[in-house]
Formats: C-alpha cells, structure tokens, sequence
C-alpha cells in the first residue's frame, strides 16, 4: 500500500493497548514460560472462570465454566463446529450483507448460505425472518458486522422461535458485545436459547488484541459438546498462555481503558455523522467501531483510495446486499478521523 493511504478498513483499532494487558504480559515473559497447569483440561482453567465472571457482570448471563472450550479465533471455531456439527450440503442461515471470512468459510465447506436479508429502515436496519426449511444451522452475528445493529430482544426471540421449529444449530458470534452504545444493551443469546447455543466469543475486539490468538466457544448445545470431545485432544490446537494471560487481564482488569476508549469511539462514530460528505449514506452504527457508509456504485473503495487517499472495505466482499457500500474502521485518534473526513470530501 502506497504510504501516502491511511489504512481504514482492517478491523483493528489504532489505539494503544490497555495497560492490565501489557503489565499481564511482561509478567508472564519475566517469569514462568512452562506448561500451564490447565492445558490438559482447558475448561478448569482461568480463561473459563473469566469468561464466566465476564458474562454475569456485563451482560447478566450465568454460564457454565465447564461448558467452554478454547480456540485461537473466531474462524477457527466457526469452521470447526461446522466440522463437527454439520455436513457438506448442510444450509446455513446468516445475515447478511455478512462478515467476510464467514462467506469464504461457507464456500469453502459446501455449507450453502441461506441469507436473511437487512434491509435499510430510515436511520437503522430491519430484517424479516425467511423460511428456513433447508438449514441446519443459525449462524447468528450480533452486534452485527458491518452494520453494526443490535438485535432487540423481539428479534431475538423470533429468531429462537424460527430455531425450534426448524431444529436448528446457533453459533452465535457475539465478538462485539463489549462495544454496545447506550441506550443499546447487548442480549446473549444463549439467555434466550440455551440448549441450542454454542457461543463465540473474545476479548480481542473490544481490546484490541487481535494478534493474541485467543478465543472461547461455550457449548451450550449437548450434542457439539459431546462431539468435540470425541476429537483427538490436541488437534484443534490451543491459545498460548500469553493469549490465555492478556485475555483474562482484559476481562478482569481492563474496564477503565475500555470504558474510556468506547467514549471515544461514540465521539467518533457521531463525528462521522457531522462531518462526513453528503455523497454518502450514514446510519450511526449501535455497536462496533465500523461504519457501514452506502457509496452509491459498486467499486467505490478503489475510487475512493485512488482519488482520497484512504483505503476501505469494498462492500461487495460481504455479500448480498454489499455491493453500493463500503466499510470504514472508525477505531483510531480524533486527529485522524478528521484527516480521514476531510479527505473524503474530494469525491
């Protein structure tokens, strides 16, 4: 990439990390770099309890620690549940237009995609539930990337209903859940649907760790669990004890920073309401650091990297339902953002 282009589309934040997680990780490199004592049974270990005391206190869940399984991502563990739980041929219903490397997930393993459309509804997104006949799975993405809405618990609680009655699998990505704006509150699924859930989940997002490599799946689904533990016990790999580590700090610690830096990002995302050029359509995301900006015509992020200088997600990567917008990562200094907008008033 030219070095005159701010890079504004990976989902990463250009914000530093929070200190409990630095202070965490220096711990660890100056003292013991050994087995961890919880490597053989990952569920007895600190990642779970933290997982555990993380949902009540922020989101009023109460999870089983013994239910949750570690992997290194998101992908990871999306891709090997549909190993375990799901055969090629099996349809897999998923909002859209939808996280990338999701689709290409899909694709890859002869998963066939059943869309549940959002459709723009004034200054937010609507969905109408479709016949899921066919499907095995619900793969449920909320706080939504890239719209970034938060489902109510109304739609939520038809989207269980549709489950039961179709006999479905959720794998419910709740990656964002931690970057939810008031009045917005975060649902956990599993408080909905308990028995049919398994839960994606990770402190990299919110913490701006995703180069840590750490992820868990709560399995609240009998069946996926019983699976899983019939697999070898190190083929899926597992976090190091520096992901284990940072995580855990994260959770435990790390509420100040975060509480700080998700002031700044709603400064941010309203910002981009204020200021950003009128060829561009807006709806303030309820959670996320992403804006999903309606650009008018397929293949304006290379208009607009060529011509602005900023390079952004070309939406036709997300799927049906991406092709006139692109995605911009709001996650970085207000001095930058500005620049950002300013440039974007060339086009």
């Amino acid at each position: 990439m030219d070095p005159g282009v701010i890079p504004a589309w990976v989902a990463d934040m250009d914000l530093p990390t929070a200190p409990a997680v630095t202070e965490a990780l220096a711990r660890r490199t100056a003292g013991d770099l050994g087995y961890p004592a919880w490597l053989l049974d990952p569920s007895a270990g600190p990642l779970a309890e933290a997982f555990a005391e993380r949902m009540s206190a922020r989101h009023g869940w109460d999870p089983d620690p013994t239910h949750v399984r570690p992997f290194n991502d998101l992908n990871q563990a999306l891709q090997v549940l549909l190993q375990i739980g799901t055969r090629p041929g099996d349809g897999v219903a998923l909002h859209v237009p939808a996280y990338h490397p999701f689709l290409t997930t899909l694709e890859v393993m002869d998963r066939p995609l059943h869309p549940i459309r959002l459709e723009p509804d004034g200054d937010t997104w609507r969905f109408e539930v479709p016949d899921l006949s066919g499907c095995r799975v619900l793969l449920l993405v909320n706080p939504h990337n890239p719209t970034g809405r938060v489902f109510t618990r109304a739609e939520l609680t038809a989207l269980a209903e549709c489950a039961e009655r179709h006999d479905l699998l959720v794998i419910a990505d709740e990656i964002h859940a931690d970057l939810v704006y008031a009045p917005h509150h975060h649902i956990p699924f599993a408080t909905i649907l308990p028995d049919r859930t398994v839960t994606l989940t990770s402190a990299t997002k919110a913490f701006n760790l995703g180069g840590i490599r750490c992820s868990v799946a709560h399995l609240g689904h009998a069946g996926v669990r019983a699976a899983l533990e019939a697999q070898p016990p190190f083929v899926y790999g597992s976090p190091s004890v520096f992901g284990v580590d940072a995580t855990v700090a994260a959770w435990r610690h790390g509420d100040a920073w975060l509480a700080e830096t998700l002031a700044l990002l709603d400064r941010n995302r309203r910002t981009i309401a204020a200021r950003l050029p009128e060829t561009f359509g807006y709806r303030l995301p309820e959670a996320t650091y992403l804006a999903w900006l309606e650009a008018g015509r397929p293949g304006m992020a290379e208009v607009i990297e060529r011509e602005a200088r900023v390079r952004l997600n070309d939406g036709a990567g997300f799927g049906p339902g991406g092709e006139h917008y692109v995605r911009l990562n709001f996650a970085t200094t207000e001095a930058i953002l500005a620049e950002i907008l300013t440039r974007l008033t060339v086009l």
